[in-house]
């Protein structure tokens, strides 16, 4: 038997190696928790929660509340039931981010006990994935600055931030692709435009020559027409992230076909979501990146470990750790540059 008899939260602070600015918002710091799940035979497993209000209406203080709610529902409980522990745990409905990290932590416990890498229970298709990295919003020289810098340490695709003034997003990104000629491009604008601003910024920066692998949520989360509007008037593929949290919010998306890629965050979905969001998307045709909120090693590491095993993402956004001053590296995978292998 492999029941639960306990489970930890820990806030964690970490900071950011520079200030992270996305439209109308930024920050220098996050408050994490890490989630510890125990098992009868000693095995753990752990997650971690990045808490995003911006997103999810999540905050750290509500989330260490709702301890003695999560013990409720999963103590005594089996990890081999993980399932079960999936359906239980879909309540949390108003937190997301602790569905996907308590989900995670109990599957990182019964793979502990059963010796294999979580990537491995979930399908293990890759031992093997690529990660961008990001380009926050600042000035214009600081943007190419990054850039550059981001292409010297190997990245092959640069995710540009975009979404507070038109004139200079376009202008940065014609100068960032001077700069990193062969490198691959992904826009997210985090629903800083109106959907004809999105269509003008798409078109301008496509008249000259810019090759974009994915415009990422160019309009306000729930304006599902407004993204279908950008989608069959951009010359390049539209994605959703803050419009897709839920496989609710996916299979109105597909149905409305508003969207040419979906980015799923654990954070936004947990883990049960998410692959339900999977196979929505491949019975759909749609295609799938996957990213990250603010989370740490351990927390990226939920995300890589799902990539993996799933083998489904063209492209990968989980840099949030590299961003950040962390002390202890905590993944069960090796970051060298832009590859992540799991172990």
């Amino acid at each position: 038997m492999s029941k639960i008899i306990d489970v930890n939260f820990t806030v964690k602070t970490y900071n950011y190696k520079k200030p992270f600015h996305i439209t109308n918002s930024i920050s220098t710091q996050t408050r994490n928790i890490e989630v510890e799940v125990i098992t009868r035979e000693g095995f753990k497993g752990y997650g971690e929660v990045a808490p995003s209000f911006r997103v999810n209406g999540e905050t750290t203080e509500q989330i260490m509340a709702l301890l003695p709610t999560v013990k409720e529902m999963i103590l005594e409980l089996d990890t081999r039931n993980y399932l079960k522990i999936f359906n239980i745990t879909d309540r949390l409905i108003s937190s997301p981010g602790l569905k996907a990290a308590v989900q995670f932590a109990v599957i990182d416990a019964l793979c502990e006990e059963y010796n294999c890498g979580v990537w491995e229970f979930l399908g293990g298709a890759k031992n093997e994935i690529e990660t961008d990295k990001t380009v926050s919003i600042g000035k214009l020289e600081e943007r190419i600055k990054d850039a550059v810098q981001i292409y010297k340490e190997g990245f092959k695709t640069i995710k540009i931030k975009v979404g507070e003034n038109l004139n200079e997003d376009i202008e940065a990104v014609l100068e960032i692709a001077k700069k990193t000629k062969r490198a691959k491009y992904i826009i997210d604008a985090n629903m800083g435009y109106t959907p004809k601003q999105a269509v003008y910024f798409a078109k301008t920066i496509y008249s000259k020559g810019i090759d974009v692998a994915i415009f990422e949520q160019p309009v306000i989360w729930y304006d599902i027409e407004g993204l279908r509007y950008v989608r069959f008037n951009s010359p390049y593929p539209v994605g959703a992230d803050e419009s897709a949290k839920t496989k609710q919010d996916v299979l109105r998306l597909i149905k409305n076909e508003a969207v040419d890629y979906v980015n799923i965050k654990l954070m936004k979905s947990g883990i049960s979501d998410a692959i339900s969001i999977v196979r929505l998307c491949e019975s759909a045709n749609i295609k799938l990146m996957i990213g990250c909120m603010s989370e740490s090693s351990i927390g990226v590491n939920q995300s890589v470990q799902f990539a993996c095993g799933f083998g489904v993402f063209d492209y990968c956004d989980l840099d949030s750790h590299l961003m950040m001053d962390e002390k202890n590296y905590r993944g069960k995978f090796k970051q060298n540059k832009n590859k992540m292998v799991v172990q």
